[in-house]
């Protein structure tokens, strides 16, 4: 069973949800076969609570809160639910966008199984999430510095973790300096830049 509607299901779709969300919902595209929407932040528990409740679209399942950074941008992150209704076999993506310093309203209250996702978010992105019960780092220790899929996170990261066997535990030092390598996969298409002439590795002509 393919659980795709069309591209006219979908715009018809995007009107209604646009149309009667009495302004929830500021903007909508239909794109790649998938329906997405954005809102504003401040009103993302207001709209998700309609989504959950109207009777024409019974968004009852709350798939997936995550993050992504765009740096450039003022309102540098996007927060992303995905909802799914099963009695009407329809998804939808809904959108807000913040900053660092601004906290989401949590929806916790309207979907009781954000409050991990949204943990999670404000793990990897820094992303505050106001009203949430209990906003602590998920995936990295409580004394993780910085927040990892930010663009502006080093690949290094800011510490580093070992065992100290004279102390007997656990101790965090500054990441060092780290010598970084030009590593060569033996590419079929393309030779390493450091093999002299005359040693080159199998199948370095074909990059010629």
């Amino acid at each position: 069973m393919n659980w795709r509607l069309s591209d006219e299901a979908l715009t018809a779709l995007a009107e209604t949800v646009t149309s009667g969300s009495n302004g929830l919902v500021t903007s909508a595209a239909v794109a790649f076969g998938e329906l997405s929407v954005t809102a504003s932040a401040d009103r993302i528990v207001d709209l998700l609570t309609w989504l959950r409740d109207d009777p024409e679209l019974q968004f009852h399942q709350l798939m997936d809160v995550c993050g992504a950074d765009y740096p450039a941008r003022p309102l540098r992150f996007d927060v992303v639910y995905h909802l799914l209704s099963m009695t009407k076999n329809r998804r939808i993506r809904v959108t807000v966008q913040t900053d660092e310093d601004t906290a989401v309203p949590s929806v916790v209250g309207v979907f009781p199984g954000a409050e991990w996702f949204e943990r999670e978010a404000f793990d990897m992105y820094g992303v505050f999430f106001s009203g949430h019960p209990d906003l602590r780092r998920l995936l990295t220790d409580y004394g993780f510095h910085g927040h990892p899929l930010r663009k502006d996170f080093p690949m290094t990261g800011y510490v580093e973790v070992r065992y100290d066997d004279e102390l007997k535990r656990v101790v965090y030092e500054p990441v060092k300096s780290v010598e970084f390598r030009n590593w060569d996969f033996l590419s079929p298409w393309e030779g390493a830049d450091y093999a002299k002439p005359g040693h080159a590795l199998p199948g370095d002509e074909k990059a010629e």
